[in-house]
């Protein structure tokens, strides 16, 4: 290979000449350089002026950026020759590949920001459609308190319910409640533990809040006040604890009070409400068969809800008391024993004073006695109190000798208060009459021919 100012193929070694002995080609000599398409592989390369590409739409060359010190040319500073091109037409890969890179960079990052919009749009929306929060927490749970105040309704609860039961006749033909008494009785209503009136001798179960289950007897029960007391059977009854009883005298509309109970079978349930008023005349009769209730009562009214199983649960005050009997229940239709549309806030207790004393007589004797006037009442009188009827042959509607002759009441009079409590009719006489113990004392005032008379009279007594 023939040698020239210019540097030698790859994989030959030549000497560079000096400047000296290889200056640059006169222009004049590159004027008049004849064209050719194709160089000779040995053939020193054009010669090109810095800046010679720019026409190209290569950038044009910084002549300052060349050095002419060597043989050959001039050479770039950094390392190319032949004005700043590598042999073989590089800058056009060079370029080419750095404007490819350029391009596939600025491609990938547009690329990457639209996916990222539409992962991350699309991640927000299920994320708001659904609710799903992954990070979502509610804190650390607290220390859980299990002390509560004695008298609270939670501690009440808490002392009351061990003593109170749930009573089961004949199997599974009904359930009621029941508390316990000194002496290991319990008290509940007539018409539990005869099934409404429909079974004189039922067979009876008590089921403690343990869910120990044992039979019981019954000791004696009262059709006119509702009251019938049991006793389970077996040893460890010694060990049941009795509530203490409150005096129902002492109860005012506003008290808060607590009802205990199995509504519906559903052992140890409380509710809770006030004391909605007092004296309030109820008859919640039921039932056809000999053991039917008879009830009168003066009864206090709460808003605690009583459902159907209630029935003879304690009805507790702030105290821990009893103060009544939970009894009977409103409902927009059907008794007021077994209405079956459920509670709608007027609830009737049998008042613990006449519960007590009508307990007492059972237990002492297996009967209870009940207050009469000695006359007998006109079921038709349509005006406001409740009249003495007329006497018959068959029977005089004053008693000779009873509390009425006594009192000075006579056949037609009208009785329109007894006790302080205005009677408006028959039954809320009764019912007031049934309140007060044989042998109480009380004023009444009455109507006879057109004028208003007072008198007291003591109340008689008569058996269940």
């Amino acid at each position: 290979m023939s040698e020239g100012p210019w540097p030698a193929s790859a994989g030959n070694s030549a000497p560079l000449a000096s400047a000296a002995e290889a200056p640059a080609p006169p222009a004049e000599a590159l004027a008049d350089a004849p064209a050719a398409d194709v160089q000779p592989v040995d053939a020193p390369p054009q010669w090109t002026a810095p800046g010679a590409f720019a026409g190209l739409g290569y950038p044009a060359d910084d002549p300052a950026d060349f050095d002419y010190s060597l043989a050959g040319g001039p050479r770039r500073r950094g390392g190319l020759r032949h004005g700043g091109l590598p042999h073989g037409g590089l800058p056009h890969l060079v370029l080419d590949r750095r404007r490819r890179l350029a391009f596939a960079g600025l491609a990938i990052a547009v690329v990457s920001a639209l996916l990222g919009g539409l992962l991350g749009g699309y991640i927000a929306t299920r994320s708001e459609g659904s609710g799903i929060a992954p990070g979502y927490a509610l804190g650390k749970l607290p220390r859980a308190t299990s002390r509560r105040p004695a008298t609270s309704l939670a501690g009440i609860a808490a002392r009351v319910l061990p003593s109170v039961v749930m009573i089961r006749v004949n199997g599974a033909d009904g359930t009621g409640s029941g508390f316990v008494l000194p002496g290991g009785y319990i008290v509940t209503d007539n018409h539990v533990v005869t099934l409404d009136g429909n079974s004189s001798s039922a067979s009876l179960q008590v089921i403690f809040q343990s869910g120990l289950t044992v039979s019981a007897r019954l000791v004696g029960r009262d059709t006119y006040s509702d009251i019938a007391v049991i006793k389970p059977i077996g040893a460890h009854v010694r060990d049941l604890r009795p509530l203490p009883l409150g005096n129902s005298a002492g109860v005012a509309v506003g008290d808060p009070v607590i009802a205990f109970g199995a509504p519906l079978g559903l052992a140890g349930t409380v509710t809770s409400g006030i004391v909605s008023a007092l004296n309030r005349p109820v008859q919640p009769g039921a039932g056809n068969g000999p053991a039917a209730p008879q009830v009168f009562l003066e009864a206090i009214q709460t808003d605690a809800p009583i459902n159907p199983g209630n029935s003879g649960g304690p009805l507790v005050n702030s105290l821990g008391q009893v103060i009544g009997v939970n009894a009977a229940f409103d409902t927009l239709g059907g008794s007021m024993i077994t209405g079956q549309g459920g509670n709608i806030g007027l609830g009737f207790a049998i008042p613990i004073n006449q519960v007590r004393r009508v307990a007492v007589q059972l237990i002492r004797s297996g009967h209870a006695t009940h207050s009469v006037i000695g006359a007998l009442l006109n079921t038709k009188y349509s005006g406001t109190g409740a009249q003495i009827a007329v006497s018959t042959k068959a029977a005089p509607s004053v008693t000779p000798g009873g509390p009425a002759a006594l009192a000075g009441l006579r056949p037609g009079d009208v009785i329109i208060s007894f006790a302080g409590q205005p009677i408006p009719n028959e039954q809320t006489l009764l019912d007031a009459i049934r309140a007060h113990a044989p042998g109480d004392d009380v004023r009444l005032d009455y109507l006879a021919h057109g004028k208003t008379y007072a008198a007291t009279l003591r109340l008689g007594s008569a058996r269940s």
